[in-house]
């Protein structure tokens, strides 16, 4: 397994680690529903040095991107940062990602699990003056999501952070580090990205952890990761999406630009678009306290029409939610059950996200 650059200071703060997208990762350190609440409530830490790094340079790096990234790369604008999808040519998922335009690169982050098939279905297909760089093991990569996110990074940056917006990036100095920041994240909650030379790793995590005490930082592992994201209603590659799954189906329309590129698998995406989907990614609530893994079948008059990619009891909202596949043509108002070991239980429709914080 790969290890991070924080590896050691997982094990220092008691964390349990396991093998996540062949990376040796914490799942948690305190438990998954403090961690979680933390979040939601104050603020966390995350490592994500296991996430793929890659920047494309050259002038012909944008118009490269348009024929991978099913948003309109070109037309976004520096300092700004899109979600989009890594499709294939049968306008299925290889990936999702967020890429960030900056002065003279674009960065791509993509799931650790995918980044070697994104970089081998990429560095064959690129065309034009551009050139990709793997700074996955280069870079490093932390997050502190929260409301108390801001609070916490802003004296400590040489840039108004709470002048960012949503979805955008800046370069700046990071406690006298050059960082990339990105108010992006996986929580649902305000909060930030940063990027900055992995031989930092150490120091800036002891550093974030000791400026932030006061509001509460603390470090946050993947399985309150997990949990978050859900309440969120984001998707999961591996779970929501795979390369059986098209974005429209993940209710992912919203990064599907048509008119703006070319892209691997559009003309199959425009045949489902005007065909519908067969299938279509739904929010249940689930009634009583079993909670349904991803497999679980979802069943409407005694017959199975789909199956569940994530379960969880929200810890925020305290009831069991789940994600799940349905036929694209199902009523709204279908009755529904899940089935759990030799037991079904009643399903709800629930609208997505389950939870969801106003930003500014």
């Amino acid at each position: 397994m790969n290890k991070t650059a924080l590896n050691a200071k997982h094990a220092a703060h008691g964390a349990k680690l396991i093998d996540f997208g062949g990376w040796e990762m914490p799942v948690h350190y305190q438990g998954i529903v403090k961690e979680h609440l933390l979040v939601r409530e104050g603020a966390g830490l995350f490592d994500l040095q296991h996430m793929g790094r890659l920047r494309f340079t050259g002038p012909d790096r944008a118009a490269a991107l348009d024929m991978f990234l099913t948003n309109a790369v070109s037309k976004t604008k520096v300092g700004h940062a899109r979600y989009a999808v890594v499709t294939t040519e049968e306008g299925t998922a290889l990936d999702d990602c967020i890429y960030y335009v900056l002065p003279e690169a674009i960065v791509l982050i993509v799931n650790a699990s995918n980044r070697e098939a994104v970089l081998d279905w990429m560095r064959p297909r690129l065309t034009g003056d551009v050139t990709l760089h793997d700074e996955t093991f280069r870079w490093a990569m932390l997050a502190v999501q929260g409301p108390k996110a801001l609070e916490i990074l802003k004296p400590l940056l040489d840039f108004d952070l709470s002048e960012l917006e949503y979805y955008r990036c800046q370069g700046g100095m990071l406690l006298g580090e050059p960082t990339f920041v990105a108010r992006t994240g996986y929580t649902g909650e305000v909060g930030y990205e940063l990027v900055f030379d992995a031989t930092q790793s150490e120091w800036m995590w002891d550093q974030l952890l000791a400026y932030g005490a006061e509001a509460g930082l603390a470090p946050v592992g993947l399985g309150a990761r997990d949990t978050l994201r859900l309440e969120a209603g984001m998707a999961l590659y591996g779970h929501e999406l795979d390369l059986e799954t098209n974005p429209l189906e993940a209710k992912l329309n919203f990064a599907c630009k048509f008119k703006s590129g070319d892209f691997y698998g559009r003309e199959k995406l425009l045949e489902v678009k005007k065909s519908g989907i067969k299938k279509q990614l739904v929010g249940f609530d689930v009634e009583g306290a079993r909670i349904p893994r991803q497999g679980a079948e979802v069943l409407s008059g005694g017959e199975v029409i789909g199956v569940v990619t994530s379960g969880t009891k929200s810890p925020t909202l305290g009831k069991v939610i789940c994600m799940a596949y349905v036929p694209g043509d199902l009523p709204d108002d279908a009755a529904c059950e899940v089935k759990i070991s030799t037991r079904t239980y009643p399903l709800k429709r629930a609208a997505l996200p389950f939870y969801s914080r106003t930003r500014s």
